[in-house]
């Protein structure tokens, strides 16, 4: 009630209603690539370029030469999402294009440039990259510098395992690197290049980015890539053993240490769900996307909280939306279930005091079906029946 005076009736609007939690879109790819005869209005060097939707305009505007105008047109095979473009300067010298792409800061400008510019992606765009890719040029330390910015943004990056041709320089690049951000792929795939008017490499990472926007914006952030019918592709650059019922043969070998395949079983397709994390909590691809998507969602969503005072209504109201948002990602499948909770002994006077609250909260991602086995019986009991059934016969 006011202590100010007024001889009359004062109506005092009071909300109540339960904040729902806010949660970013997961569905941007950010894409570093190379492109000499594009737009530079629409495609500035060095520079987080946002498309919210990929058209024949842009990519028209995309040239015809490097990376990007091939790029965009396979991420449109599978889906249309948003894409911030980082455009890099082509050079046939490897050990420059590879500092072109990694980039840093400019001693001029002070602006980032190459995959660095990721980091002021969402300042300059408005939208933050989540699924990060460079196609042809995503060498081991160009994919190194990519997992610090990834990591940074709470992202996952497809890689290629650069330069490898046999399965054993595949394990041993494998072992380079232990990120759950990370999911390492083995080959590429072919298609026609309308731009060359040939069949050329077609880069697999562009092809796990979109199917990753896509399965997140039909099925969800808890699913994987693999096992997904990948459109718009002709081939295989790595011709590799596989056979569903068996073990032994190259895919299986490379999916047990962690890498992804390029195959063609009933169409073409990735096989491999794995990560390469060390910490099997998030050995998965799903389980490191589903701590991603929660983390980011918790972080954004409570600044409406700040400031107030700490009290028993304030808690509740954090700690209930939090239950609701579980609740409902547990009803669609994504998560097997999760809860929020504050324990005492993080919430002392003496915390409270310095202005400071501690709220846990728990989850149990869905899990994927990695191995599937059957027992097979050999049983007589049926030839008993069968018995039964020639004795009625005639009878």
């Amino acid at each position: 009630m006011s202590d100010e005076f007024l001889h009359g009736v004062r109506v005092t609007e009071i909300t109540e209603t339960l904040r729902t939690l806010t949660v970013s879109s997961t569905a941007v790819i950010g894409l570093v690539a190379t492109a000499p005869d594009a737009d530079e209005t629409v495609f500035p060097l060095n520079k987080p370029t946002l498309l919210t939707g990929i058209t024949a305009s842009v990519i028209a505007k995309a040239g015809k030469q490097g990376t990007l105008s091939r790029a965009l047109d396979g991420i449109l095979d599978i889906t249309n999402t948003k894409v911030i473009v980082v455009r890099v300067e082509e050079n046939t010298d490897e050990e420059t294009m590879k500092s072109n792409v990694i980039g840093g800061v400019d001693t001029d400008t002070g602006e980032y440039t190459g995959l660095k510019a990721f980091l002021v992606a969402q300042a300059v765009t408005g939208v933050k990259p989540r699924i990060f890719i460079v196609p042809k040029y995503d060498s081991q330390d160009v994919t190194t510098e990519l997992l610090t910015v990834a990591k940074k943004l709470n992202g996952f990056v497809y890689a290629s395992c650069y330069g490898c041709k046999t399965k054993d320089q595949v394990v041993a690049y494998r072992r380079q690197f232990s990120q759950r951000e990370l999911m390492l792929i083995f080959g590429d795939f072919l298609s026609f290049n309308p731009n060359t008017k040939q069949t050329e490499i077609d880069y697999a990472v562009t092809r796990a980015a979109a199917m990753r926007a896509y399965q997140d914006q039909v099925q969800g952030w808890h699913t994987a890539i693999s096992n997904k019918d990948i459109t718009g592709v002709t081939g295989v650059t790595q011709p590799l053993s596989f056979d569903i019922n068996d073990g032994a043969t190259d895919v299986n070998y490379l999916n047990e240490q962690g890498v992804t395949c390029c195959i063609n079983y009933n169409g073409y397709k990735f096989w491999g769900v794995r990560t390469c994390s060390t910490d099997k909590t998030f050995l998965y691809e799903n389980q490191t996307r589903t701590a991603q998507v929660l983390k980011d969602t918790i972080a954004q969503s409570f600044d409406w909280a700040m400031d107030k005072n700490i009290s028993v209504t304030l808690v509740k109201d954090m700690v209930e939306a939090i239950n609701a948002k579980w609740r409902y990602w547990t009803n669609e499948g994504k998560l097997v279930g999760g809860k929020a909770f504050v324990k005492k002994e993080f919430n002392t006077a003496e915390t409270l005091k310095d202005a400071k609250l501690l709220i846990g909260y728990d989850y149990c991602a869905a899990p994927l079906l990695e191995q599937l086995e059957f027992n097979q019986y050999v049983s007589d009991e049926y030839l008993v029946q069968l018995a039964d059934e020639i004795t009625k016969v005639g009878a």
